[in-house]
């Protein structure tokens, strides 16, 4: 008996060593990612040689290439099949004419109408009378299309809706909403949708072509566009006063109108492509098994000389992959490697709709039923200008850690409290978030394959997001690498544990 329990405390005093040695080993490496060499990377991904890193530009290419030869230099492997970057097809319009001209006369781009740039296709259509169809909605008891026929037809509606009415669907599936009102118009069978709308004049300038992951579509919308009060009241008549007045809280009779209307949309699709750029770290005893650690390195690129840098969205994350990239390379070469593969992924396309990382979840290099999660960094790097809270210089935003497994979110919390000790606020895990940050980033197309996510985020900076003013020089850089170490520390455990995390909770 005395012999078995020598024996055990022997036993725990060994397992208490390991931890220890296991916490300190981490600690060694996460200290490897600094403040300084953050800034350096950061400095030259958001740089002016970059131009902003739009998807499918040049600056996107030189970006790609910049953190290919770090994840080179590091000694990862490709990631896609021998290749360090994974490509896919864009799709980028160049405008060569929009006409919208009744009775011969014709109306003024930007002045008086906009096209849809994105979904019109090449077309010139020539009506001889217009379908008004009120507000164009058709929900529950409300059908503004009852009695008319407009199939193959221009129709026009009015914008907004009856100030009691209620949608039966909210946000933008809304049936008077702007794209509730063009689906329905194509339900219908509309040749042509022109919808009023303000803010006219618009900015005037050379029409900015659309630019797509895919072009192949199962159905088309008809031609859309938004036209000026005043471009309605010369399509309308002296009706159009008396409709708008009436439809404030009611419902509007529809009417054909007797005109000459042509419409014109013609344009030229050119094939680019980008890429993702992957690099590997093997594992040791579990390598049947991934981490996956992402951010996306595309920004806005710029406008005329005007470059939109994308320091914070979405350099930090960038940079931050490579700094982890960095310290999980250094762990291995001093024989501390993760046990499980840690892929380490930047993807493009994220500002058009999270391209890359739909690509990469639908054209998989690795199996994704083997991915024990994806950590996924965009913007960590700046302080949420509209956060009230005392904690402003140590916090981060932690999103959706609750979504599909119920381990995740102990381990990200324990690995924390740890370590870093930084304030986790779960603000944006709330369903009934209105800004809906956990569907806007890349993680979201992991998730929606089953793959349990982790989302690190620094907030909504109005005063810079979306701004050629988001620029290396307001980067926190210390809060940063507390934030990436954070990170670290979370991708080391996962990395390391026994088991996969559970993936035990359905997928909203």
């Amino acid at each position: 008996m005395q012999k078995l329990l020598i024996i055990f405390i022997f036993s725990l005093l060994g397992a208490t060593s390991f931890a220890q040695k296991t916490v300190s080993v981490s600690k060694k490496f996460a200290a490897t990612i600094t403040a300084e060499d953050l800034s350096k990377h950061l400095y030259i991904v958001a740089g002016k040689e970059m131009e902003g890193r739009e998807t499918a530009s040049p600056g996107q290419r030189k970006a790609a290439a910049y953190i290919e030869n770090h994840f080179a230099s590091l000694g990862l492997k490709p990631g896609n099949n021998g290749s360090y970057q994974m490509t896919y097809p864009v799709y980028k319009d160049t405008v060569l004419g929009v006409d919208l001209m009744l009775d011969g006369k014709g109306f003024e781009l930007n002045k008086d109408f906009v096209p849809s740039y994105y979904l019109n296709n090449n077309a010139t259509n020539n009506f001889s009378e217009i379908v008004f169809v009120g507000h164009g909605i058709v929900d529950k008891d409300v059908d503004d299309y009852a009695g008319l026929d407009v199939a193959g037809k221009a129709v026009l509606i009015m914008d907004g809706a009856p100030a009691d009415f209620k949608p039966s669907e909210a946000g933008y599936m809304a049936s008077s909403g702007m794209y509730g009102k063009m689906r329905t118009a194509r339900s219908k069978g509309a040749a042509a949708i022109l919808i009023s709308g303000g803010g006219f004049p618009r900015k005037s300038g050379k029409p900015a072509g659309a630019m797509s992951n895919d072009i192949f579509k199962a159905e088309v919308f008809p031609n859309i566009y938004t036209i000026s009060d005043a471009a309605a009241k010369s399509i309308a008549g002296a009706d159009w006063t008396a409709w708008k007045e009436a439809g404030k809280t009611a419902k509007v009779p529809g009417k054909v109108i007797q005109a000459n209307l042509t419409v014109s949309f013609q344009k030229k699709t050119q094939e680019l492509y980008s890429s993702n750029v992957l690099g590997i770290l093997e594992g040791s005893d579990k390598s049947d098994e991934w981490l996956v650690v992402t951010a996306h390195y595309d920004h806005l690129g710029k406008d005329g000389d005007v470059i939109y840098y994308g320091a914070d969205d979405d350099g930090s994350g960038t940079v931050s992959v490579l700094e982890i990239a960095e310290a999980f390379a250094k762990a291995k070469a001093a024989g501390k490697g993760p046990r499980r593969n840690i892929l380490f992924m930047t993807v493009s396309g994220e500002e058009k709709g999270l391209w890359g990382s739909e690509y990469f979840s639908n054209h998989p290099s690795i199996p994704l039923d083997k991915v024990s999660a994806d950590l996924n960094i965009d913007m960590i790097g700046r302080i949420d200008t509209e956060r009230t809270s005392d904690d402003t210089t140590n916090y981060i935003y932690v999103v959706g850690d609750d979504k599909l497994s119920t381990e995740l979110k102990p381990i990200s919390e324990g690995v924390n409290k740890q370590f870093t000790k930084l304030v986790l606020d779960y603000k944006f895990n709330d369903p009934k978030d209105t800004e809906r940050i956990y569907y806007r980033s890349d993680h979201y197309n992991f998730a929606s394959k089953g793959v349990p996510i982790i989302f690190y985020y620094d907030g909504m900076l109005k005063a810079d997001y979306h701004k050629p003013t988001d620029t290396p020089d307001k980067i926190n850089y210390v809060l940063m690498a507390k934030r990436a170490q954070l990170v670290f520390h979370t991708a080391w455990e996962m990395a390391n544990r026994d088991k996969m995390v559970a993936r035990d909770k359905k997928l909203d």
